[in-house]
């Protein structure tokens, strides 16, 4: 388990509970990245700027982290693109489909008990978990 790192994963865990609360609590909106980014591009203008400041954190964050460490973490892509994009849109379709990503469900809808995101968050972890055990035992990826 040589990428197992509770302190660093600790304490991720913990500012993104931290943003999602601040999030809810000084705005009233659910911290669903899905709807962020949606709302950035779609939304009237008032509601705009606080969206698209959200989506350039999560971009900047890992040039961020690469001025302060020094270098990106290692991250290599081992499938063929078709099969990157065709995930990607799969993705996409069932986040529009569930009214909602896993971290608007499994993030801000858990942790209020919203029976829709506990719902979601069944289905969807069970499609993932589906989806890997079919692609390793008939497709071998």
């Amino acid at each position: 388990m040589e990428n197992f790192t509770p302190i660093s994963a600790s304490i991720g865990g913990v500012l993104i509970g931290l943003s999602a609360v601040l999030l809810m609590a000084l705005n009233g909106r659910i911290a669903g990245i899905s709807g962020v980014f949606s709302g950035s591009v779609f939304a009237e203008r008032g509601d705009k700027l606080w969206r698209t400041l959200f989506v350039v954190g999560l971009i900047a964050a890992p040039a961020l982290w690469a001025l302060t460490r020094g270098a990106q973490p290692p991250f290599e892509i081992t499938q063929n693109w078709p099969l990157i994009i065709a995930g990607g849109l799969l993705v996409g379709f069932g986040t529009r489909l569930g009214s909602g990503c896993t971290s608007g469900h499994g993030v801000c809808g858990l942790s209020r008990l919203s029976p829709r995101s506990m719902a979601s968050v069944a289905l969807f972890m069970g499609a993932g978990m589906a989806t890997v055990a079919i692609a390793k035992s008939v497709l071998g990826a």
